[in-house]
């Protein structure tokens, strides 16, 4: 049986994989691209035997003399592991929208933005929408703390009336405490007036 050990930080070889498919189950693990392009590893073990897959489609399978690695191909991916690969969920995806000064009404160049959202959402069986509102350095924290609340739920409003259910959005402020830009304080910087969008 083998033993997958994911290499230097855990998730890259879950992101890479999708997850390190079937390496108990199959004997095989196979270490797909990842979807950012970020370099992944994952060492196998097989008694006291190992061997590092280091490069996309890199694979491993068991023997009776320990791991054996190989190159796989897509179509050998496809065959092997395409029905887990596309039971996986989608990956979770941000979105950010901007606001005018002062107040909770979205620009309009961040209109169009609302479309991709109900379309990402539209496309995941069970999704989960955090809504957080954030806001620039103008002000005190009560302030700015019910200011990213009202914009957060103005999203969230528009988000439900658009047909997303109301169960599924949640909203939430930040105020001024998670900047995008860091200012000092008082400073009216529209790329922090936001609400940031993680549909899951």
């Amino acid at each position: 049986m083998i033993d997958a050990w994911r290499g230097v930080g855990r998730a890259l070889a879950a992101v890479a994989l999708g997850a390190l498919l079937g390496a108990c189950a199959t004997g095989h693990v196979v270490l797909l691209p990842s979807p950012d392009g970020r370099s992944t590893a994952v060492t196998v073990h097989q008694g006291d035997r190992e061997v590092v897959l280091d490069q996309p489609y890199a694979a491993a399978t068991s023997s009776a003399a320990g791991p054996f690695s190989y190159r796989a191909s897509p179509r050998e991916v496809e065959q092997r592991f395409g029905a887990a690969i596309a039971a996986q969920p989608a990956a979770p995806a941000s979105y950010t929208l901007y606001f005018d000064a002062g107040g909770d009404a979205i620009t309009a160049a961040s209109k169009p933005t609302l479309d991709a959202i109900l379309a990402d959402v539209g496309r995941r069986p069970v999704p989960d929408v955090l809504v957080i509102g954030h806001t620039d350095t103008v002000g005190d924290d009560a302030f700015n703390d019910s200011l990213g609340q009202k914009r957060a739920d103005a999203v969230r409003n528009i988000l439900v009336g658009l047909g997303i259910a109301a169960a599924d959005v949640h909203a939430v402020s930040r105020g001024k405490r998670e900047l995008a830009v860091p200012t000092a304080e008082g400073v009216a910087d529209e790329r922090n007036r936001r609400v940031v969008i993680e549909v899951r």
